[in-house]
């Protein structure tokens, strides 16, 4: 079409210059009179002809230039551009997550449930054993403390003496306060996670289309609703702390009744139960230092003996499943593209990269595999032509 309009406009550029020569050569008739007569009819309507046809030709010419682009125009870029579409693009991708979830269900067995490995959870368990483990290891060293105590005071009192067992009870303190300190610092650690730079939500989506594709082989996401409203393990592991402060209470008595004894006693045997009284202070003061952070009137984040039950219900609910660890690149590509004569054209595709292995819970590899799928791009009206209804469908 370029090459038919440049040869009209060569044409009429012809035209223009012989119309333009009658012009120039009747003016020079007209100014010489000695060749021609001056005023002829015949040399006027020549002329007016003439400069009839080199209108029309000019006129011609600047529409035809008005019609085609200047010549300093570059050709159209294709590129992409998610901008005027929105997320658009991601009903592909969705499609997509949705046929690799049906494919993964496919590939996990029957016979034994799968639970989806989520690292913040699994950090979350392994805390909240530590927990449970720091409560039970305290309150067994206060019954430990406790009873040896009562030894010394018994030994202390004015029927019999025994320095021998304050001073075995001196060795033991120490190594009780040491951990009590470790275990003040395992609440000062922040769990957290880092999303995926694929997309956010993609993973959750996945794990939750796996779970409507096969409930009866998925029973646990591994993130989301963990129980927070189960109050069996929260029962428990409050009893546990009750036990404890039990056991702290049981302390203090023994350590009041040391500083009596101490003050009543001389000598070596007085500097020998003010040591073991120092002792169990300093002790009373790590028990009071350990519940206070357990916060148990507390619920939320702020509580680590809430989120300690919330973990540990979950870790019981997931005993002896299968683990299935997935990764997980998605995403929704919209393609515009712009024509001079056609105009806009929209594009809808999805991308899509899976890789996922299946363990026992003590980290044997029982399955592995890595698949992709790049979805056919399909022409959208957004009006609702040319498109299929699936398209616009639910998605189910």
């Amino acid at each position: 079409m370029r090459r038919q309009i440049d040869r009209k406009i060569f044409q009429l550029n012809r035209l223009f210059q012989v119309g333009g020569f009658f012009v120039c050569l009747a003016l020079a008739t007209t100014s010489y009179p000695a060749y021609g007569a001056v005023g002829s009819p015949d040399l006027l309507s020549a002329q007016r002809e003439a400069e009839a046809r080199a209108a029309i030709a000019q006129a011609e010419r600047a529409e035809l230039l008005a019609r085609l682009p200047p010549s300093s125009i570059k050709p159209l870029q294709g590129n992409i551009d998610t901008r005027q579409f929105g997320a658009a693009a991601l009903v592909k991708a969705f499609d997509l997550a949705r046929d690799l979830a049906e494919e993964v269900c496919a590939a996990l067995p029957a016979d034994r449930k799968t639970a989806i490995h989520e690292p913040a959870t699994t950090q979350g368990i392994l805390a909240a054993r530590q927990v449970f483990d720091a409560i039970e290891r305290l309150k067994d060293d206060l019954n430990k403390q406790n009873r040896e105590l009562q030894q010394v005071i018994e030994a202390h009192t004015p029927q019999g003496s025994a320095a021998a067992i304050g001073l075995a009870l001196l060795t033991a303190v120490p190594a009780t306060l040491k951990a009590g300190a470790d275990l003040s610092a395992l609440f000062k650690t922040d769990v957290s996670a880092q999303g995926i730079a694929y997309g956010d939500g993609a993973r959750s989506l996945f794990a939750t289309l796996l779970s409507h594709r096969c409930p009866d082989k998925v029973a646990a996401l591994g993130s989301g609703y963990l129980g927070e409203l189960d109050g069996k393990q929260y029962a428990a592991l409050l009893s546990r702390v009750r036990a404890l402060a039990a056991q702290r209470g049981e302390l203090a008595q023994r350590t009041a009744t040391l500083d009596r004894l101490a003050d009543a006693a001389k000598g070596e045997e007085k500097r020998t139960l003010a040591a073991v009284a120092s002792g169990a202070g300093a002790l009373l003061k790590t028990v009071d230092a350990f519940i206070d952070s357990l916060k148990a009137g507390e619920t939320g984040d702020r509580s680590p003996l809430f989120n300690a039950a919330r973990y540990l219900g979950y870790a019981a609910r997931t005993e002896g499943m299968l683990v299935l660890d997935v990764d997980l690149c998605l995403e929704g590509m919209t393609i515009v593209k712009d024509a001079l004569f056609t105009g806009q054209k929209l594009r809808l595709s999805g991308v899509a990269f899976l890789w996922y292995r299946l363990h026992e819970p003590d980290g044997t590899l029982r399955m592995a595999d890595a698949v992709r799928r790049i979805s056919r791009p399909v022409e959208v009206d957004l009006r609702g032509d040319n498109v299929s209804a699936d398209f616009f469908g639910s998605g189910k």
